[in-house]
């Protein structure tokens, strides 16, 4: 077991991770972690494997859409699959989820539509879905920030009475901000039903994750008061099983608790971003070999579910998507320049309604008539 509960740390598991499915897609003896995880069948794992290939190939579609100047930007989840999938897929509809930018794959696991989620990317929007819709809070771009909005949901959900949990993903740069330190001791203080999903993709853009962490992510919680484990974050089935764990911990009135999911960013921290300047080939070249989607399939296809009927129909599924995702893209209407004055306030504001009505009149002067209205109102 490689959970930290504060009280030790042994140097020789520094290095370490939690499996229940190998790189080469072998199954590991792992009995109590594998108990979070029982009762998943392999064709719910071949479902686990359809998410992964869709949210790839929606990954893939929307970079090639960025590098053809349908969108501004882009941030590649490409080797972060089974960190999404499997800690997403253990979650209840009522739990919340306030994610970064880079857990697109989350937010369509929870039924965003994925022309939305393309949006704010566009740059014709603030956001992308109704966070009440999905119970996904919008895409935080201020690194960790969203682990405060997390820690004050849950301290909200306590007050409610209700055993609901709310999680927050940030990257192992993020560790190294205030707020989310200072969200860890608020969290511990209070006891608040919160999951802290750090994916460790080793790369905070250009720093290596060595720079900020000579010991594992996962052992810093527990200085707050906080269990943790460090799980391998290309193993679905080990994310999926920490991430129950910490949710149990959560809705029995445990408090919060820490995820570290050691995975790989295979691609740009942006489309703005170059990593052949400072990464070396041959660590990418490694960590391939440790594909999330290929173990899956491996252990699939050796126990017969991934057939080349269910393999046919899975890539189908994937093009289908990219195919909504790009006419999406590109058919969305672009904003009206009122626009930018809706939804500033939940409710009606004053001072916002006289700046429209100003503007509305500036407008006029340039002929522009009362044609000022886009999609967003």
């Amino acid at each position: 077991m490689n959970a930290y509960d504060g009280e030790s740390l042994d140097p020789a598991d520094w290095h370490a991770v939690e499996q229940l499915i190998t790189a080469d897609g072998t199954p590991v003896d792992n009995p109590e972690l594998a108990g979070w995880v029982g009762d998943v069948t392999d064709y719910e794992l071949a479902d686990l494997y359809e998410d992964m290939v869709v949210i790839r190939r929606i990954d893939t579609e929307a970079t090639a859409l960025q590098r053809q100047g349908e969108l501004a930007l882009w941030p590649p989840l490409l080797g972060q699959e089974a960190a999404q999938v499997g800690s997403v897929r253990a979650l209840r509809q009522d739990d919340f989820v306030f994610p970064s930018y880079r857990e697109n794959g989350v937010a369509y696991c929870r039924g965003a539509n994925v022309a939305d989620m393309m949006a704010v990317w566009r740059g014709n929007t603030n956001s992308g879905w109704d966070p009440h819709g999905i119970n996904v809070a919008t895409p935080q771009i201020i690194i960790g920030a969203q682990t405060l909005h997390a820690v004050g949901y849950a301290m909200g959900i306590t007050f409610d009475g209700t055993d609901s949990a709310a999680i927050t993903y940030f990257g192992d740069g993020a560790t190294s901000q205030g707020d989310v330190n200072e969200a860890m001791v608020f969290a511990a203080s209070f006891q608040a039903p919160v999951v802290f999903f750090c994916q460790n993709n080793h790369w905070a853009i250009s720093e290596p994750v060595g720079v900020q962490a000579h010991i594992p992510i996962a052992a810093r919680a527990p200085g707050f008061g906080i269990p943790s484990r460090r799980v391998d974050g290309n193993d679905v089935l080990a994310v999926m099983a920490a991430t129950r764990w910490a949710l149990d911990r959560a809705r029995r009135g445990g408090g919060p608790s820490y995820i570290e999911a050691v995975t790989y960013r295979m691609g740009p921290h942006t489309t703005a971003d170059d990593p052949t300047r400072y990464r070396d080939p041959n660590e990418l070249e490694d960590w391939a070999q440790r594909d999330p989607i290929e173990r899956l399939g491996t252990l699939l296809e050796t126990r017969g579910v991934l057939t080349e009927d269910r393999a046919a129909a899975v890539a189908a599924k994937a093009d289908a998507v990219a195919r909504e995702l790009r006419a999406g893209v590109i058919n969305r209407p672009d904003p009206g320049p009122l626009d930018v004055f809706a939804n500033v306030y939940a409710t009606p504001n004053a001072a916002v309604d006289r700046q429209r009505d100003r503007y509305a009149r500036y407008l006029a002067g340039f002929g522009a008539g009362t044609e000022t209205e886009g999609s967003l109102s």
